[in-house]
């Protein structure tokens, strides 16, 4: 027999749930791998959802390295100003510490991405999926993997390649510390290299090299699997990015090679795209691509 669909009000209730599991999951490990001067106030690493009564669609915005919900808060904002609902969850190792993170595997996010996606369904019948950095390659992977959950994808600043000869030699670090901790010789480990954010109220100071080691991991499954994306993409890159390459944008666009992907590139000297003035630029981009998705949308939201 098959189970009754849930109303709307039922719905709803399991989205709250679904949450305040998430947000409950946040607590405990927020607690557990505290570190003072580096962990960040609750409210940077807190998952939340920003619900519309009655959006066109919901939108799931994914975080970077490092970072936390927060750094996705001035995105999220503008699309709720729009009419859209947005979910923003948190991957795990993020909001926490340095420590937590070094012992996370790029698996965690995707289900950390996973779950969020949950949420969002219990209140929005059409999705859009974006991230930012890192996030922006996890949004790529579950746009790939997922093609029918998704009416499309943004990727902004996508580490498709770091920038610095440092990040060249993260797998034989990588390599060292493992022997020097199977030999005993943890104290001669290298776990981990500063980090210059910039957004130091929200970003750890310290990086994993184990964070960089899987988010290589990540984007090369993601790179190889781009022919096969069958949804419209938007991609973004910075074009004087310091921290990840240039070109990686545009190698992500012509890898994807479809019609319905567009590309665009913001002039600017940080990597950090949507916080401050230049966001605006980038959020024109994005409600450009929303509005090619769902062209009855602007009109509906002159009586929103």
């Amino acid at each position: 027999m098959k189970a009754p669909n849930p109303t709307k009000e039922g719905r709803g209730v399991i989205g709250k749930n679904l949450l305040d599991q998430e947000c409950q999951r946040f607590k405990r490990e927020y607690q557990a791998h505290f570190l003072n001067g580096e962990t960040k106030p609750k409210n940077i690493g807190e998952p939340f959802l920003l619900r519309n009564a009655s959006p066109k669609a919901g939108i799931l915005l994914v975080h970077g390295l490092m970072a936390a919900p927060e750094e996705v808060r001035q995105w999220a904002q503008f699309l709720y100003s729009k009419g859209y609902t947005v979910h923003v969850p948190r991957l795990a190792g993020h909001g926490t510490s340095p420590i937590d993170l070094s012992t996370r595997h790029y698996g965690e996010w995707i289900e950390s991405v996973d779950r969020g996606i949950d949420i969002l369904k219990t209140c929005c019948k059409r999705m859009v999926i974006g991230g930012f950095s890192t996030g922006a390659g996890l949004a790529l992977y579950q746009a790939i993997q997922n093609p029918t959950a998704f009416d499309g994808v943004i990727s902004i600043s996508a580490p498709l390649k770091f920038k610095g000869v440092s990040t060249k030699f993260v797998k034989i670090l990588h390599a060292w510390n493992q022997v020097a901790i199977q030999l005993g010789m943890a104290r001669l480990a290298k776990r981990y290299a500063p980090n210059h954010p910039d957004n130091p109220q929200i970003n750890y100071h310290h990086c994993p090299i184990q964070g960089i080691v899987e988010v290589k991991a990540l984007m090369k499954k993601v790179y190889d699997s781009l022919s096969t994306l069958k949804i419209p993409s938007l991609i973004i890159q910075g074009k004087n990015d310091p921290k990840v390459d240039g070109q990686s944008g545009l190698k992500i666009f012509q890898r994807i090679n479809r019609m319905d992907s567009h590309y665009r590139e913001i002039d600017f000297h940080l990597h950090g795209i949507i916080r401050g003035p230049i966001a605006k630029e980038v959020f024109q981009e994005v409600e450009t691509f929303l509005n090619t998705l769902y062209p009855e949308y602007p009109k509906a939201l002159a009586t929103h």
